[in-house]
């Protein structure tokens, strides 16, 4: 992860707003991939705006690691699950400057507007990979105005080199999106 970049705390009321919800409905986006019983990673999660929603998708037998490189934003998650019933399903993580630093085996993996912060992209799909179940399945969603066609393909590229399928992602409002399915 490269802290250089990041979304900083005091802005997280921009990433999880009744706008935002309207334009990239998490449950829309996400139903598609997400079972009842799974458990998924949410990297770089932010203050839980997909979070939350992933949680009540894999239901009480799934587990949802939201995992981010600013215990702000896990506090922020941590206040809104107090006391609920998801906060069991819910499993916060502070990630290492350069690691994710989760061992626990995943199905699904959300990178949601954060790739492009990350300096070694080919380190992180190769993170992911090692804790992937068979047929695994990441979504990736850029933003266009950081992102342009070409980065967005070499990232892919980068997946596929390391043994992900690329697959059509779904649409989602001002953004580039792509499924990787682990091979």
């Amino acid at each position: 992860m490269n802290s250089n970049h990041i979304c900083p705390v005091e802005r997280a009321g921009t990433l999880d707003n009744k706008i935002r919800r309207w334009l990239q409905n998490p449950q829309k986006i996400l139903k598609p991939y997400i079972e009842e019983g799974m458990t998924v990673l949410d990297v770089g999660c932010g203050p839980g705006f997909f979070t939350l929603d992933m949680a009540q998708m894999v239901g009480k037998s799934g587990r949802v690691i939201a995992a981010d490189l600013q215990e702000g934003m896990l506090q922020k998650i941590r206040d809104k699950i107090n006391g609920t019933d998801i906060e069991e399903r819910i499993i916060l993580h502070k990630c290492e400057e350069n690691r994710i630093g989760v061992s626990d085996h995943v199905d699904f993996v959300l990178l949601f507007y954060m790739v492009h912060e990350i300096p070694n992209k080919e380190a992180l799909f190769n993170e992911i990979r090692s804790i992937h179940n068979p047929n695994g399945q990441i979504l990736m969603v850029e933003p266009p105005f950081h992102v342009s066609k070409s980065a967005f393909k070499e990232t892919i590229r980068q997946a596929t080199d390391i043994g992900y399928k690329e697959i059509k992602g779904p649409y989602v409002l001002f953004s580039k999106t792509v499924i990787l399915k682990k091979c």
